[in-house]
């Protein structure tokens, strides 16, 4: 029987287009851009300057502040300026530009025996995480070692892996857990020795049998267990898996860690093992590119820094006019000003979209209840709606707001084409806004 949780929807999921795509490495760019700002936190400072030469998976920036992950080069050359330029979630930030001299030249440290792994503390594994600037590569890109760090110190009981990849068109954990399943279970066996206990679940949707099939066998008898999820949006959500595996609800304004759970996805998983192990910094990334006006569809191996453009370059360009761009999946991605961009750490996929995705006037809300019945957080989207037009954040709080994890599954399925994302994206920042006013007097 395939676990699942209440609510949530089931959008076209449109994986039949790389679920098969065997996961492929270009030839990098002539140029990266490396922004200071590629994870949850603090932003980074340049540790180079122009005219330095630099080597594969050196260190080029970093921060004292514990919610950060430094930055390496994820090609050897010349650093050709520190400016700003045109960052993926908009704007511009500073960025590290190096000028590729396709040499690869890099670090070539023997990989760490068997037995010096075995003698690594929790304490050493941690720093590992940190020094290779491991964020988590689900798309939200947490610093993997403030994770760890946390669930250490909050005593952590469950760990839970996530191979749901519940979005349309991403499929690149699922190509993850097909072509290199031993590196995501050693991964995986490093956090469960990091974090001193002895199973671990790997949460796949049943809508990937060969990926539940190949995790299961290089699992088997190591502690490790794979549970099938019903195919169901936002089945990886966080909060959505505990409750689906562990049974366990995470009460309204608490994370995962205070009910004793650590989720983890299973890319972040072989990404500590290449880190552990190999002793490889983080510097490439699984990328789905896909979409309806896409004329070569890919899972590729990318450089972090390259352009934007160049992927899509890469995948043979448009069968028509694309009309908007997204970083990440169409429900919870991030819309594109520009193909100007680079990769960080946190793309997990591009998308290109034609009219398809064009933008609709809404209209009055007609309380059908639909927003009710679909919301995984068991929220009332409508009544919060009805609350934010009339300003009142107050009660926008009271039906706790804060809970919304901006899954979208609301204004998927609203007749009136109601914006209520964004509607919850502005009401939480409002209260905080309030809050913080409220603190300065």
């Amino acid at each position: 029987m395939a676990h699942t949780f209440k609510g949530g929807v089931h959008p076209v999921y449109s994986k039949e287009h790389t679920s098969a795509s065997p996961i492929l490495e270009p030839r990098p760019p002539k140029e990266v851009v490396l922004p200071m700002k590629q994870h949850l936190g603090a932003e980074l400072t340049p540790l180079v300057k122009p005219g330095d030469y630099v080597l594969m998976g050196q260190k080029v920036a970093d921060s004292d502040a514990f919610i950060s992950a430094p930055v390496h080069a994820s090609v050897s050359g010349y650093v050709r300026a520190v400016e700003p330029r045109l960052h993926p979630a908009g704007g511009y930030v500073q960025s590290v530009i190096i000028e590729n001299d396709y040499k690869d030249a890099g670090f070539k440290g023997p990989p760490r025996r068997e037995d010096e792994v075995d003698n690594l503390s929790p304490d050493d594994i941690v720093q590992i995480a940190r020094e290779s600037g491991l964020v988590g590569m689900g798309g939200a890109a947490f610093p993997t070692h403030a994770k760890l760090r946390t669930a250490l110190d909050k005593g952590v009981s469950t760990l839970i892996v996530n191979g749901a990849e519940c979005e349309p068109y991403i499929t690149s954990d699922h190509r993850a857990m097909i072509e290199y399943p031993r590196q995501i279970a050693e991964g995986i066996k490093l956090i469960m020795k990091c974090l001193c206990i002895g199973s671990a679940y790997i949460a796949i949707e049943n809508n990937k049998p060969d990926a539940i099939e190949t995790m299961k066998s290089v699992t088997a008898k190591t502690g490790i267990f794979v549970v099938p999820l019903s195919t169901k949006y936002p089945q990886g959500g966080e909060k959505q898996l505990i409750r689906a595996i562990a049974d366990i609800e995470v009460p309204p304004g608490k994370l995962p860690m205070d009910v004793g759970c650590a989720v983890f996805n299973v890319d972040t998983c072989a990404s500590l093992y290449r880190a552990v192990v190999l002793r490889r910094n983080l510097v490439k990334r699984v990328i789905t590119v896909s979409g309806p006006v896409v004329r070569d569809h890919a899972n590729i191996l990318a450089r972090i820094g390259t352009p934007i453009s160049y992927l899509f370059e890469m995948c043979g360009g448009f069968t028509r006019r694309p009309v908007k761009f997204v970083m990440g999946g169409p429900m919870m991605g991030v819309a594109l000003a520009t193909t100007d961009a680079p990769v960080i750490k946190g793309t997990s996929s591009l998308l290109a979209f034609g009219e398809e995705r064009a933008k609709h006037t809404p209209m009055a809300c007609i309380r059908c209840g639909r927003c009710v019945r679909a919301c995984p957080m068991r929220l009332m989207p409508l009544y919060i709606n009805q609350s934010y037009g009339r300003s009142d954040f107050d009660e926008c709080e009271r039906l706790n707001v804060s809970d919304c994890i901006e899954c979208g599954c609301c204004a998927y399925v609203c007749p009136s084409r109601i914006p209520l994302v964004q509607v919850m994206k502005s009401s939480k920042y409002s209260i905080a806004a309030k809050k913080k006013k409220a603190a300065k007097h």
